[in-house]
């Protein structure tokens, strides 16, 4: 198997979907709980079957069952709840992802590795420290879901083709993410051409603060990261050197070091090929630094050592 999936929940479920409709390669789904695994593999690959694609999706309980990956995504942990933020997840999901990734370090040394679970940003620095994999192959999800609710926002206030739209969120992913109106645009013309400062603004407020809103409407959210968790995936395998959002180890970039955080990156066959540092003004820069000390704070909780 090329690609596993560590927790068969409803997002990692639907990441293995989403990679089985766009013919990337067979998934093994992993998960501790004895049957739901190889019963979602099972649904999925009926549909599958019916659409055609030859991806095989296949459940197991074995770690071991990784042995060989060229990319691991680690789903694995509680979700948020109504009335939760991602760093009120910190303690219950490190020992969880700290578990998880002793085993990819045993298992999956040399795989690409993908974070989802949150708090997205520590979580992705406890992979990379437990697991001993190159920076450059571990990176966090969370900028991709970010910047589909970003896109949307933007596309519902100008009415335009969702098609046109290019767009860009850094930061951290919780309270202090950063979508970036000022390096957005349509068409290729600048953002700020198509919608007023007060609407810049409502859309810069409705991007950080929906997921608590879809949560409390629903439970959960599954299609936008199932679908993110793909697009990195596919970035990858296809060798793309796509531009994306993703979370990772910055050495002095951006004015930090020994932090992961959502960046602008070239991901292709190497996982994050080149860091990309944009320019920020005053406002933009007192944000990011806002989410570098956050998730420094959490990573100072965590149980790195030993």
């Amino acid at each position: 198997m090329t690609i596993t999936i560590i927790g068969a929940g409803k997002v990692g479920a639907y990441a293995a979907l989403n990679c089985g409709l766009r013919e990337l390669d067979d998934v093994l789904l992993l998960d501790i709980v004895k049957g739901l695994p190889q019963g979602e593999a099972m649904d999925i690959n009926h549909q599958l079957s019916e659409r055609g694609s030859d991806c095989i999706i296949r459940g197991s309980n074995n770690y071991e069952d990784m042995i060989g990956s060229e990319i691991v995504v680690v789903v694995a942990g509680m979700g948020r709840k109504p009335g939760m933020t991602r760093m009120d997840l910190l303690k219950i999901n490190a020992d969880i992802v700290k578990d998880v990734a002793s085993k990819i370090g045993s298992y999956a040394k040399n795989c690409n590795l993908i974070v989802v679970t949150n708090p997205l940003d520590p979580m992705t620095y406890l992979a990379l420290k437990t697991t001993g994999i190159s920076k450059n192959k571990v990176m966090g999800m969370g900028g991709m879901l970010d910047l589909s609710r970003f896109k949307n926002f933007i596309q519902e206030t100008t009415k335009v083709s969702r098609h046109s739209i290019q767009a860009m969120v850094i930061g951290e992913h919780g309270e202090n993410m950063l979508p970036l109106i000022r390096f957005s645009s349509i068409g290729g013309i600048p953002l700020n051409q198509f919608i007023s400062h007060e609407q810049a603004k409502d859309v810069f407020d409705y991007t950080k603060k929906v997921a608590a809103e879809v949560i409390s409407l629903k439970g959960a959210t599954v299609f936008a990261p199932g679908n993110a968790i793909a697009t990195m995936v596919e970035a990858i395998l296809k060798k793309k050197k796509l531009v994306i959002p993703v979370s990772t180890l910055l050495e002095g970039e951006y004015g930090t070091n020994d932090v992961c955080i959502g960046v602008p990156a070239v991901i292709g066959a190497n996982g994050v090929e080149k860091i990309v540092e944009l320019q920020l003004d005053s406002f933009e820069q007192d944000i990011f630094n806002q989410g570098t000390k956050s998730i420094k704070n959490a990573i100072s909780a965590l149980p790195i050592a030993g």
